[in-house]
């Protein structure tokens, strides 16, 4: 406002001209504490300049007074700031009447000004009050201006820098800053400007979900680094997440956060776009990175750089210059791969987690499908039945968003219980058609034209690469990758992990590498379409069967006791290597593979699925029938081992017919075979005479042939006869005369089938403490190896023994969740299943709701947990007589 009303006091010192520093001053609130004080306010008012006066017109002009507000002009700029700070320490330090203390908010700002007549007509002045008007009760806000003039200012004021601000009336910003000192507030709101815009990042159409341990280290990375490269994989939800961290940094970052979307730009504009972001101007002669260097180096400003694979160059410039001269700048940059210039942090995005949480909540990624598949319904709630869908796509999306966002706009024409059935053409989604919209939306709308974008910017050799590893399943080492490669992948591996195409995933071992599905997806397509497919799927397929023969071979050379817990990791790779040789490949590879599963394809109830892959094995070479009368000698151990390991499989279905058939074509092609062993293993899986007469008669051969090892099967036949029959003596001699047969056979000996049938005789005897000795040994080994169907049987022998002992609700338990272990595994009813539905008839005979709320818990747990319950029990307790006590542990057999 321009000096007027009562002008220079008379006899009052001049009035200052050239540099002037103005302060205004009025109280907050002056209308509230009027109405409170009532008559009091002019007495209060009164004190208050006197108390200003006494420190402002040492060395200042009062040129002004209206109500509450002052107008003083000081030729020196430190003197003004002392007299400010002073005067504030003043009134914290007065008496005022309770609740009306008056808050006094000042501004400063120095300019060129010439009084005419005693008053100043300066845009300077009009600049001074509107700095006044933006601070808050008991805040001294200057301009820049002022702290220039006044020097050096002593280390007891406190300068803040409150960041450029538009001041209503003036073109531009104006930077403010806070003093403050000893006896002076410091802590206020941001000041009040009008117009003031402290970020441009782009507003969120839908709500944000999850991500709150990645949001916090994100905000810890840009406290601690001057440059944060936040990289990840097309669709990983990188621009997402960055913005919601910088929305939640705009009252950190005095001169606001600025967000410039490269995509849009070419490489030769990123500096420009840089430049205007940080609020910058620069001469014509000077370069734009210059200009951000020399104009902006004081400023407090987090730039958010998004796209910068666009012109992964220019950003690593424009970063550099950045980060060498403007000290007050902080770079949070989204990209496909880190920028690689010094002092970068490189932050790795991963999809949302799709593990549900500690308390059964649905997973992140669920989450966020669940949400967007509300707003895709108009806002109708999902049913609770269709959660576990909605679960199962999240995790077959491997919980990437942007997938995840266009599977949830599907349930717009879709029921929930159909989405899964759109995955596949989901995955290949092309782009929208050409022309119809910019490119940088294409990459947004479709997974595939995200990928395209990062695939196209490979080099030849990393390409090339990224389609070959579209042919594992699942995270492998670099030794596979190489192995199937032919050729050393490290510096095309490193591209593909910087460019975000590769995930690394953390592994006992070191570091296993992975393609998540789109990039997969996409990847596939790529080697089909350039022929590449034979050659790197034969590849896999002969590297999938080395890794499951290297599980038979101990690290120091030696045989390796057949753990399939093993297999399990290589599942996924086994299936996609068998669908290549049922339709391109060679089906005596498959054969092979199938075979060397073994008894895996049992004890994980996948008999269904291994019959289904023999059938179209089969077929490729003529049908069953063909390979029956007319295979190659040289095949016909292998074509015997598959006609016996089938009719195992129909065994397990129950299928007999089946079973008898393939029993008899094994029988057929071993007899052109001259291998006594293999003749012994198709005599003990498909005995011609199985009275126990005709089994201790096979049983007999094999020991005066030395084989005994490969007649087990007969072994455990005739237990069950010897069972059924209730021959506990003879069984358990049987079974004692077994054990080192067993221990001896690698293949064999993780199943503890000796231990186990020890168990069941114990019980069936109804000596608990010794059937528990046996089972926990039989349970260690079986659970360590993998033997899931053998484990389950062996769970609800000890689920007898805590029956035995009077503990019921456990023992109802453990029966629960052997059961439904069993039934998951589409395991058939035996002599064993009717002896344990016996006792489990014996537990319920203690209360039948009791029983059914203990079962039903039971049938919750997973195999690992029953077992980690029944592994930690105590021996029951029984009385100690002879037929009770122990007899000394069995010896540990030698494992892998």
């Amino acid at each position: 406002m321009p000096a007027q009303g009562q002008g220079v006091l008379p006899g009052g010192p001049a009035v200052p001209s050239g540099q002037v520093t103005f302060v205004f001053t009025d109280i907050e609130g002056s209308t509230r504490l009027a109405h409170l004080l009532g008559n009091r306010y002019q007495a209060l008012l009164v004190a208050h300049r006197r108390l200003l006066r006494a420190h402002l017109t040492r060395h200042g002009v009062e040129l002004f007074t209206e109500g509450d507000s002052l107008f003083l002009a000081f030729t020196d700029a430190r003197a003004a700031v002392a007299g400010c700070l002073a005067a504030q320490r003043a009134l914290a330090a007065a008496a005022w009447p309770p609740g009306a203390r008056p808050r006094v908010r000042m501004g400063l700002h120095t300019g060129y000004a010439e009084p005419t007549a005693g008053e100043y007509a300066s845009p300077e002045v009009h600049r001074a009050a509107r700095v006044a008007s933006a601070a808050h009760g008991g805040q001294i806000l200057c301009s820049a201006a002022t702290v220039r003039e006044a020097g050096g200012l002593p280390p007891t004021v406190d300068v803040r820098d409150l960041g450029l601000h538009r001041l209503r009336g003036f073109d531009g910003r104006t930077r403010l800053l806070q003093l403050s000192g000893d006896g002076v507030a410091h802590e206020f709101p941001r000041p009040r400007t009008s117009g003031v815009v402290r970020h441009n990042l782009p507003a969120a159409v839908t709500p944000f979900v999850g991500r709150e341990r990645d949001r916090v280290e994100l905000r810890d990375l840009l406290g601690a680094h001057r440059l944060v490269t936040v990289v990840g994989a097309p669709g990983v939800g990188k621009t997402r997440l960055a913005v919601r961290v910088a929305q939640a940094q705009t009252e950190r970052f005095a001169d606001g956060v600025w967000y410039v979307d490269l995509a849009a730009l070419g490489p030769a504009r990123v500096a420009d776009a840089v430049a205007a972001g940080l609020g910058v101007r620069w001469d014509a002669d000077m370069g734009p990175p210059a200009a951000a260097v020399e104009l902006a180096g004081a400023h407090d400003v987090l730039l958010v750089l998004d796209n910068s694979e666009v012109a992964p160059t220019e950003t690593a410039q424009v970063a550099q210059r950045i980060l060498a001269g403007c000290g007050g700048v902080r770079l949070l940059v989204v990209g496909r791969r880190p920028l690689g210039v010094p002092g970068e942090c490189v932050w790795r995005a991963a999809p949302l987690k799709c593990d549900p949480g500690p308390g059964g909540e649905v997973s992140e990624a669920a989450a966020l499908l669940l949400r967007r598949a509300e707003a895709a319904r108009g806002g109708q709630p999902v049913a609770p039945a269709d959660l576990p869908v909605l679960q199962e796509v999240a995790a077959r999306l491997e919980g990437l968003p942007l997938a995840l966002e266009l599977a949830a706009a599907r349930l717009r024409c879709v029921p929930v219980p159909d989405l899964p059935a759109e995955l596949p053409t989901l995955l290949a989604a092309a782009p929208g058609e050409a022309g119809a919209r910019s490119a940088a939306a294409d990459r947004a709308a479709s997974l595939a034209a995200s990928v395209e974008w990062s695939y196209q910017l490979l080099a030849p050799r990393a390409a090339r690469l990224l389609r070959t590893l579209s042919v594992f399943a699942g995270p492998v080492t670099a030794a596979a990758i190489r192995w199937v490669v032919q050729d050393d992948p490290s510096a095309d591996l490193a591209a593909l992990v910087d460019a975000s195409l590769v995930e690394t995933l953390p592994d006992a071992g070191g570091v296993r590498y992975r393609l998540l599905g789109p990039v997969r997806a996409y990847a596939g397509r790529r080697l089909a379409a350039l022929g590449e497919v034979a050659l790197a799927r034969g590849r896999h397929a002969r590297w999938v069967a080395r890794e499951l023969a290297r599980l038979h071979v101990a690290a120091d050379g030696r045989p390796a006791t057949w753990a399939l817990s093993e297999i399990d990791p290589l599942r996924a790779e086994v299936e996609d290597a068998l669908a290549w040789t049922v339709t391109a490949g060679d089906p005596w590879q498959g054969l092979h593979l199938v075979r060397a599963l073994g008894s895996w394809w049992i004890e994980r109830g996948a008999t269904a699925a291994a019959r289904a892959w023999l059938g179209r094995l089969y077929g490729r070479l003529g049908g069953p029938d063909r390979l029956t009368g007319a295979v190659p000698a040289s095949r016909a151990p292998l074509v015997t081992e598959l006609f016996l390991l089938h009719s195992r499989f129909a065994a397990a279905s129950a299928d007999l017919p089946v079973q008898a058939v393939f029993a008899a074509r094994a029988r057929r092609v071993a007899a052109v075979v001259d291998d006594p062993a293999l003749s012994l293993r198709v005599d003990a899986r498909a005995p011609l005479d199985g009275s126990e007469e005709g089994l201790r008669a096979l049983l007999a051969r094999a020991a005066a042939l030395r084989l005994s090892g490969h007649v087990l099967a007969a072994v455990s036949a005739l237990a069950r006869l010897l069972w059924r029959r209730g021959a506990w003596g003879e069984l358990t001699a049987l079974l004692h005369e077994a054990r080192p047969v067993e221990a001896s056979r690698p293949a064999c000996r993780g199943r503890r089938s000796v231990d186990a049938w020890l168990g069941f005789v114990a019980l069936a005897r109804d000596e608990p403490a010794v059937a528990h000795r046996h089972l926990t040994a039989a349970l260690r080994g079986q659970v360590a190896f993998g033997y899931d169907l053998a484990a389950c049987d062996t769970v609800a022998g000890l689920a007898a023994c805590r029956a035995a002992a009077g503990d019921v609700l456990t023992a109802a338990r453990l029966f629960g969740a052997a059961d439904a272990n069993r039934t998951a595994r589409h395991a058939r009813a035996d002599e064993l299943a009717l002896f344990f539905a016996q006792r489990e008839e014996g537990v319920r005979a203690g209360g039948d709701a009791a029983f059914d709320a203990a079962y039903a818990h039971g049938a919750t747990w997973s195999l690992g947990e029953a077992a980690d319950v029944a592994l930690a029990l105590p021996r029951p307790e029984v009385p100690d007589t002879p037929r009770y006590r122990p007899s000394p542990d069995p010896a540990m057999l030698p494992h892998r």
